[in-house]
């Protein structure tokens, strides 16, 4: 993204996501709760959009709740059907009193009308995974795109790939995997293909042939 990191910003959101998380008394998440929402406060998310999967807890939702209070944004969570939707809003109440925004309906259709996407999580517990993140309409400063639960998704030599999953137009300027939890990826991402110049300075981009993921450096 091009917007400047904001590390005040971040830690506050890291704070009071622990503080929430041992008030509410919630399921213990080894800091991957707070590690997101600093992620999404200190990079100043306007649009937070998250993938809840039946049966996950909401320690992650409080987080990202809380990021969004402290850039003053937006927190969405998508959910495949009206069960999900009862469950998640129930969770969230007992857990943290929280009046979440949640939106229902077939992946395409409901990423579809969330443009200017800055942060997204996706449990990727979710059959429809894939789409949701395919489907996702970055904002033009870019986004942070993280999957968690990757660990469950790799068969033989085969893992998690962010070429099979983005859309088109949607690049990689850099990645990391997190051994946390049950695998976390973690992307930033862009659209178009132009490279910027800053007083003068050049850009080189580097295609990686094996993960199809562009790392972009300035010189």
């Amino acid at each position: 993204m091009k917007s400047s990191w904001c590390a005040e910003i971040a830690s506050k959101a890291y704070i009071d996501t622990i503080k929430a998380i041992k008030q509410g008394h919630l399921h213990e998440s080894g800091g991957v709760s707070e590690l997101f929402s600093a992620m999404a406060a200190g990079y100043k998310a306007q649009l937070i959009v998250e993938a809840w999967a039946r049966g996950s807890d909401v320690d992650t939702s409080v987080g990202l709740a809380i990021a969004s209070r402290h850039n003053s944004g937006r927190h969405v969570c998508v959910v495949p059907d009206e069960r999900s939707r009862l469950e998640y809003v129930d969770a969230t109440r007992q857990a943290a009193g929280m009046e979440p925004e949640v939106v229902v309906g077939e992946a395409e259709e409901v990423m579809g009308a969330l443009p200017g996407v800055d942060f997204m999580l996706v449990d990727c517990r979710r059959k429809d995974f894939a789409k949701l993140v395919r489907s996702a309409k970055v904002s033009s400063r870019g986004a942070v795109l993280v999957c968690k639960g990757t660990s469950s998704l790799i068969r033989g030599n085969q893992g998690f790939r962010w070429r099979g999953v983005l859309g088109s137009g949607t690049r990689v300027v850099r990645s990391v995997y997190l051994p946390v939890g049950k695998g976390v990826e973690i992307a930033q991402v862009r659209t178009g293909g132009g490279l910027e110049s800053v007083n003068g300075s050049r850009w080189i981009k580097h295609v990686d042939r094996e993960t199809g993921e562009e790392h972009v450096f300035r010189r």
